[in-house]
């Protein structure tokens, strides 16, 4: 079985295309790498973008499934992460560049509007977009992530960032995933090595080291993190949101969940859904079926997408 490339080409199932864009960053062209599933002249085109320290990778049991469905999926690895440049300026790895690589992805491909799976940091940069006049967003999910981000969550994902550590195999990365990552819910073996493999990358003397770039850990250099308030963009998305929240998450609270569902445009036409994924913590790894399911549901909902869009004043100049 393969999956058609658009161009008269295939891919075998389950094996996405690898490819990269260069994007402008504040001190010049930063290349991101992305992977590509499905037919490139999909009718709906979905963008997965990982957390913090994480990698496009992660989506490859949701991309597969849309894939086999016809649509599709681009998961890039976001500046310093996975097979993406490093930075030479650490300072750059912000919401700016985040926003202008996105940006240049979404030309890239080529399409008018993108549905958007944000986990963590990838639900931040998804929301910022989605609150901006003429967003190529249609659709959002946010994965464990909202308008208010608790500072224990950043100091705990801060205490991890910034120890650089190295490992004697794979296999020691993957044991050290199963523990700081505990709180994404009950992997299979298999999900966790899937994990483990595209997390490594080889020193060159024999170890390995985590597949991202140590210094995107000076975001969390300050001494004393407060929570992080983002009402001022929540309230500006009008496009159908769904956030999913880990039973346990310390970075979305219930509280803030219950705040979204009742505040800012989205909220004011009926078009925010909250799920909690059980058994989960900061960020529900979206490989269970379950989680998988409800995306494909809400993507699927071109209804409430339709309605959306009428809702919507028109920002055209009269005369």
């Amino acid at each position: 079985m393969s999956v058609a490339d658009g161009d008269g080409g295939t891919a075998p199932a389950g094996t996405p295309r690898l490819d990269d864009v260069s994007v402008l960053g504040p001190h010049g062209f930063v290349r991101v790498a992305y992977a590509d599933w499905g037919p490139i002249g999909a009718g709906r085109t979905v963008v997965c973008v990982h957390g913090m320290s994480r990698n496009g990778r992660d989506f490859d049991a949701l991309a597969q499934r849309l894939a086999a469905r016809g649509v599709r999926v681009v998961a890039p690895d976001l500046p310093g992460r996975g097979m993406s440049e490093w930075l030479e300026r650490s300072e750059d790895y912000a919401t700016p560049l985040y926003l202008s690589a996105m940006s240049a992805l979404i030309a890239r491909l080529g399409v008018r509007e993108v549905d958007w799976v944000g986990s963590s940091l990838g639900g931040h940069i998804g929301m910022e977009l989605a609150a901006l006049p003429g967003t190529p967003i249609r659709r959002l999910v946010l994965n464990d992530f909202g308008a208010r981000v608790a500072a224990a969550a950043l100091h705990r994902i801060a205490a991890y960032l910034r120890v650089e550590r190295t490992f004697g195999s794979v296999a020691e990365v993957e044991a050290y995933l199963r523990e700081i990552h505990a709180h994404f819910g009950a992997l299979t073996d298999a999900q966790w090595r899937h994990l483990a493999e595209h997390s490594a990358v080889a020193t060159g003397d024999g170890r390995y080291r985590q597949h991202y770039d140590p210094a995107i850990a000076r975001a969390f250099a300050w001494p004393l993190m407060l929570d992080i308030t983002l009402w001022h963009v929540w309230d500006r998305v009008e496009c159908p949101v769904l956030i999913l929240r880990g039973e346990h998450s310390d970075l979305l609270l219930p509280g803030c969940v219950r705040e979204m569902l009742r505040r800012g445009r989205a909220a004011a036409e009926g078009r925010v859904r909250a799920v909690d994924i059980p058994a989960c913590g900061h960020a529900p790894s979206l490989m269970a079926d379950d989680t998988i399911g409800l995306i494909s549901d809400f993507l699927d909902d071109d209804a409430a997408v339709a309605g959306a869009r009428a809702a919507r004043p028109s920002r055209r100049k009269s005369g």
